[in-house]
């Protein structure tokens, strides 16, 4: 075997290399996600640094890849029909093979052998190596490619701006790579990274909780006028007290004349409670403050800023109509990212939705009919005029409701349990027997 032989076999070897080289390091950098290489370069890894520059200008260094992979399949193209020539020239000769034919076989015998190692060795298994370790990969191959791009800058800026100007002339603008996310992309990404145990399933329903936040208003977790316990500013002491020892709330709307309609602020029992333990005779309305307004469709975050700029816990939610339609707290809205909170006098408290059965639930009037539908995939009909169980309940019944009186649809049998005057509290459902109860 003579140099020229030894040579371009050590050629091919290194075209191989080189290949393998930028294929991987082409999709190392493009599966990199940026928030690991921050936190990498927040941790002081070094190589890191060159990662997130390469990174960052991703068009130019992907444009880098292509030219070597380009001129290095050329390369191959190129050695490996003289060297698989010289190789097999004591075979051709031994069996008295023409000129002519040698060449062709020669030719073959290097393109399928070329070929074969080109996409194996140069292609498939750097490419699957990137994807699978595309962290390690890029820290590895990053400082090389990054050199690389420095010295062959004004190759790569000339094929890139002829490459702008042929798209130009078709009206294509170049655009550059979008690394934000949709709201759909996070959820997807999120659910990814629960099954693959990046983050437990407490996690994942807080993020779920932030991206279904924005989707609510303050109408969907209000306490309705009905159901809140209020004040009034003329009062007694000995039945403000009765109603503290009652319901044992922190704050309290304050009305005019026990009207509503006509809430005037709302008051701190912490403070009133350490006048009357002192006993300093002092109106109610020396405690009130006054309470933000926001509308029943108003979204959450609205009403938590409204809430937070005044530095008060509460506020007062209006219909369309300027009536009083409910209260909403700070802790409404809290159990909303973060799940119910409960405290020392929540433990007499029932959930709004118990199951008896596996076909039996005791839901509360005021459950959403969208919580229902997400977790239970039901589905009403005539839904889009009300936003209860219990709303929909007297909606369908079009008369007065009793209790044990009954509602039956696709979904199953609904059955009133008990009624505050006119306001359903307590339903019962029994859900239809199918596959999946079964």
């Amino acid at each position: 075997m003579d140099i020229i032989t030894i040579t371009n076999l050590f050629m091919l070897v290194l075209l191989l290399g080189l290949t393998a080289f930028f294929v991987g390091s082409e999709f190392a950098v493009v599966k990199l996600r940026m928030s690991r290489i921050d936190q990498l370069i927040a941790e002081g890894n070094k190589k890191a640094v060159l990662a997130k520059k390469v990174a960052s200008d991703l068009d130019y260094y992907l444009s880098a890849c292509q030219l070597g992979i380009t001129v290095t399949a050329l390369g191959l193209g190129a050695l490996g029909k003289p060297a698989v020539e010289s190789l097999m020239y004591p075979i051709f000769d031994y069996f008295e093979v023409s000129d002519a034919a040698a060449s062709a076989s020669s030719y073959a015998i290097a393109f399928i052998l070329v070929t074969f190692l080109h996409v194996v060795l140069g292609e498939m298994a750097p490419k699957t190596l990137a994807i699978q370790f595309a962290e390690k990969m890029t820290l590895l191959l990053a400082p090389f490619l990054y050199w690389f791009g420095k010295i062959m800058y004004p190759f790569i800026w000339a094929l890139n701006g002829a490459s702008r100007v042929l798209l130009r002339s078709f009206g294509v603008k170049p655009a550059g790579h979008d690394e934000s996310y949709s709201e759909d992309e996070l959820r997807i990404i999120m659910a990814q990274s629960f099954q693959g145990g990046e983050i437990n399933q407490s996690e994942l329903a807080y993020m779920e909780n932030v991206f279904s936040f924005d989707e609510r208003a303050a109408k969907d977790i209000m306490v309705p006028r009905t159901s809140f316990i209020a004040l009034d500013k003329e009062m007694k002491y000995a039945d403000i007290v009765s109603i503290l020892a009652e319901h044992n709330y922190t704050r309290y709307p304050v009305t005019e004349d026990g009207d509503k309609d006509r809430i005037i602020g709302v008051v701190n029992v912490k403070k009133m409670l350490t006048h009357i333990a002192a006993g300093r005779e002092r109106k109610l309305e020396d405690f009130v403050r006054d309470l933000p307004l926001v509308h029943e469709v108003t979204g959450l975050q609205e009403a938590l800023l409204k809430m937070q700029t005044a530095r008060v816990h509460m506020a007062l939610v209006i219909d369309e109509y300027g009536g009083t339609a409910g209260i909403i707290t700070m802790e409404d809205i809290l159990e909303e990212l973060v799940g119910e909170i409960r405290d020392e006098f929540d433990a007499d408290e029932v959930a709004d939705i118990v199951k008896k059965s596996d076909r039996q639930y005791v839901l509360n009037g005021l459950v959403l009919l969208e919580e229902l539908e997400e977790r239970f995939g039901l589905e009403f009909e005539g839904s889009d005029d009300v936003d209860t169980i219990g709303g929909w309940i007297q909606f369908n019944k079009m008369d007065s409701v009793e209790v044990n009186d009954t509602v039956t649809d696709d979904n199953g049998t609904w059955t009133v349990t008990e009624m505050d005057h006119y306001q359903i509290k307590q339903i019962l459902w029994e859900r239809l027997e199918t596959e999946e109860t079964q």
